[in-house]
C-alpha cells in the first residue's frame, strides 16, 4: 500500500508537471498566434495602400496617355497643314527654278515608348 501511495503521488506530480507544460505551450501558442494576426493585419494594410497607389498611378498614366494622343493628333494636323503649304508653295513658284531645286523637307514622327518601372 505504501509503495502504491508513493507511486500515486509521483504520478500526481508528473501529471501536474505535464499540465503546467501544456498550459505554457498554450500560452506561447496564443501569443505567437496573436503576433501572426498582427503581422497579417499589417500586411493587409500594406496591400490596400499598394492597391490604392497602383490605382492612382494607373489614373495618372491614363491621363498622360490621353494628353499624348491629343498631342499626336495635333502634330498630325500641323504636319498636314505644313505639307499642304509646302505643296502650294512648290506649285506657286513654278517660275523660280532656284527654289524648286531645294529638297523638300519631310516630317516624320517617331513616338517614344515609355515603360513603367513600378
Amino acid at each position: 500500500l505504501q509503495a502504491r501511495l508513493v507511486e500515486m503521488e509521483s504520478l500526481r506530480g508528473a501529471h501536474q508537471s505535464l499540465e503546467r507544460q501544456l498550459q505554457e505551450l498554450e500560452e506561447r501558442h496564443n501569443a505567437e498566434a496573436a503576433g501572426l494576426q498582427d503581422t497579417i493585419g499589417q500586411l493587409e494594410d500594406d496591400l490596400r495602400n499598394t492597391k490604392t497607389e497602383m490605382a492612382r498611378h494607373l489614373r495618372e498614366y491614363q491621363d498622360l496617355l490621353n494628353v499624348k494622343m491629343a498631342l499626336d493628333i495635333e502634330i498630325a494636323a500641323y504636319r498636314k497643314l505644313l505639307e499642304g503649304e509646302e505643296n502650294l508653295f512648290n506649285m506657286g513658284s513654278g517660275g523660280l527654278p532656284s527654289l524648286n531645286s531645294l529638297p523638300s523637307p519631310t516630317y516624320s514622327f517617331q513616338p517614344r515608348s515609355f515603360s513603367s518601372s513600378t
